[in-house]
C-alpha cells in the first residue's frame, strides 16, 4: 500500500468483516496511516463523519447512518497505562459498537479477549506518509478471529 487512498480502501475491506463487539487495536509509528485506515473503516461502516484523529479528545463516537454499529474511535497516544484506557469506559459500548484504538498496543488488549491487532509500518527508512509503501499485518486473537477465513488467507 502506497497511498492514503490504499489505506482507506483497506479500511473499507476491514469494515466488511467487522461486527458489533469487535475491538481493533492499531499499532504503528506517527504518519503510518492509522487514522486514514480508520477513515476507511468509518466509510465502510456507514458512520457519521468526518473521522479525524481523536488525539486531543481521546475518543469519539461516530453513530451509524445505516442502522449498523457505531464506530468508537479512541487514541491512546497520550495515555500511560491500561488503567487510563479503562477510565475511558470504552467497554460500556464495546458490545454494541466497533471499537478502534490507535496506539493501543500494550494498553487496550484487556478490553477484550477477542481482538484484531493491525500493525502498520513504512517500508523504507526515512519514508514519508505519502511516499513509501506500507506493510500492514493483521493478527487476530481469540475465538472470534480464529474462525475468520479472511485472516487465514
Amino acid at each position: 500500500m502506497a497511498s492514503p487512498d490504499d489505506m482507506r480502501a483497506l479500511g473499507r475491506r476491514l469494515a466488511a468483516m467487522l461486527r458489533p463487539g469487535d475491538l481493533v487495536v492499531l499499532n504503528g509509528a506517527l504518519g503510518t496511516g492509522k487514522t486514514t485506515l480508520v477513515q476507511g473503516i468509518g466509510a465502510g461502516l456507514g458512520v457519521r463523519g468526518p473521522v479525524t484523529s481523536p488525539t486531543f479528545v481521546i475518543a469519539r463516537v461516530h453513530p451509524s447512518l445505516t442502522g449498523g454499529p457505531a464506530l468508537v474511535h479512541a487514541d491512546a497516544y497520550r495515555l500511560a497505562s491500561p488503567a487510563e484506557v479503562d477510565d475511558l469506559d470504552l467497554d460500556a459500548s464495546l458490545e454494541t459498537s466497533v471499537t478502534v484504538v490507535e496506539w493501543g498496543g500494550g494498553l487496550a488488549e484487556a478490553l477484550a479477549a477477542d481482538r484484531l491487532e493491525v500493525s502498520i509500518a513504512l517500508a523504507g527508512p526515512g519514508a514519508g506518509p505519502d511516499q513509501e509503501p506500507r506493510t500492514v499485518r493483521l493478527e487476530g486473537h481469540g475465538a472470534r478471529w480464529d474462525t475468520s477465513p479472511a485472516l487465514k488467507a
